[in-house]
């Protein structure tokens, strides 16, 4: 049986300088989705400077995964996201993004250290671990498609279960929470587009008002969680963009309107389409317009293993944390697609932001990387321990 890494103080110390110093250099250089080439390149260098075997895999582009242990079975996975945000940063802090408009707004530089942490952690006990540790360092969470990436490079082929955390702003630091079954939502996003007559704005009769159908539509999206779906099953339908017009007095021919869908439910996902589809054409008619619907599907909700969520909350009671059961969020993130075919689960760790997630303030507080790194160290080694005894 391998104990959880004990460390003196003066070695934790030395570790939390590290991990701070790489979260500042990956916060300064922020990469948008499918751009994490020089992250990429960090994570690498920082690895192989470590000892730590980063895995060959052509068909992944950005993004690397790492494993340490005996290279055999049982294997299990930690996961952390590298990509940022087209957001422009107003964090007041020296290490603030380089790059204009790209910011690490939804932590994922917190992500990466935490993870490089219990990497640094796990090689220094390589020798006692009684199977394999995989580290993914996932590319392109914002996008919804970067853990389909990872599935297709074969980086996870063998892996027996799978671990992955985000930084809460809401949790203190100390804090980690998580819960059986769904934890994310699943995500879809839409686009509708409106095409009436255009006409001058003081004869409206001579055309088909496309503003006022968007606006109707608008209206009646929100009765889906109302009317259309049982109160019981969670469904938020959120209208983002509408654009149409650029004049005051002209009726424009067409509107555009865009937004996204969020359940809990993989049967509720799969109707609101159609549900969208009647909504929109039937007030088209009724308007004299037409209404299409583009929907683009995005990530199931995240659906955690009763067993292995519980086996993450009281890995993190071990490790210090307070542990709290969270309800679901209606936020999405890919790793469902990890958790539709590996057992394990999604937790959130305490960061203590007075501001949210995407926010261009948005600054975790950098005392809760190290005892996260640690939890992920000791999630790893219980997993295996676990694994073996079966």
């Amino acid at each position: 049986m391998v104990k959880s890494n004990t460390m003196n103080g003066e070695a934790a110390k030395s570790l939390e300088n590290r991990l701070v110093g790489i979260r500042r250099e990956l916060h300064q250089e922020p990469e948008l989705s499918n751009e994490e080439f020089e992250t990429t390149r960090k994570i690498k260098r920082w690895l192989q400077e470590a000892d730590i075997e980063v895995l060959d895999l052509p068909d992944l582009k950005t993004g690397v995964i790492a494993q340490i242990g005996t290279g055999k079975e049982p294997i299990m996975a930690l996961r952390a996201d590298i990509d940022a945000l087209p957001i422009e940063e107003e964090a007041d802090v020296p290490f603030r993004s380089k790059f204009a408009g790209k910011m690490h707004a939804c932590g994922h530089d917190f992500h990466t250290t935490v993870a490089l942490g219990a990497a640094y952690l796990l090689k220094e006990k390589e020798h006692e671990l009684q199977g394999t540790v995989r580290i993914v360092f996932q590319p392109a969470e914002e996008t919804g498609h970067g853990a389909r990436d990872v599935m297709n490079s074969g980086g996870l082929e063998g892996v027996s279960v799978i671990f992955g955390l985000h930084n809460a702003p809401e949790l203190e630091v100390g804090e980690l929470g998580s819960c059986e079954g769904a934890i994310t939502a699943g995500v879809d996003r839409f686009e509708i587009l409106i095409r009436g007559i255009g006409a001058h704005a003081a004869t409206p009769e001579k055309g088909t008002d496309a503003i006022v159908a968007a606006s109707q539509i608008v209206m009646a999206l929100q009765t889906i969680s109302s009317r259309r779906v049982s109160a019981l099953d969670a469904v938020v339908v959120s209208v983002t963009r509408i654009s149409g017009g650029n004049t005051w007095n002209v009726l424009p021919g067409t509107v555009e309107l865009e937004g996204t869908v969020r359940t809990l439910d993989v049967e509720v996902q799969q109707r609101i389409p159609e549900t969208i589809r009647q909504i929109i054409e039937g007030i088209g008619a009724s308007a004299g317009v037409s209404a299409e619907l583009k929907w683009y599907p995005g990530p199931l909700a995240t659906i955690n293993d009763a067993y292995w969520a519980r086996f993450a909350l009281d890995t993190a009671k071990e490790s210090g944390f307070i542990t709290k059961v969270v309800g679901p969020s209606m936020g999405g993130e890919d790793f469902s697609y990890y958790l539709q075919q590996i057992p394990g689960a999604f937790v959130n760790v305490g960061s203590g932001s007075p501001y949210a997630l995407h926010h261009p303030k948005f600054e975790p507080d950098e005392a809760a990387l190290l005892p996260a790194a640690k939890f992920y160290e000791r999630l790893a080694v219980r997993c295996l321990n676990e694994l073996n005894a079966r």
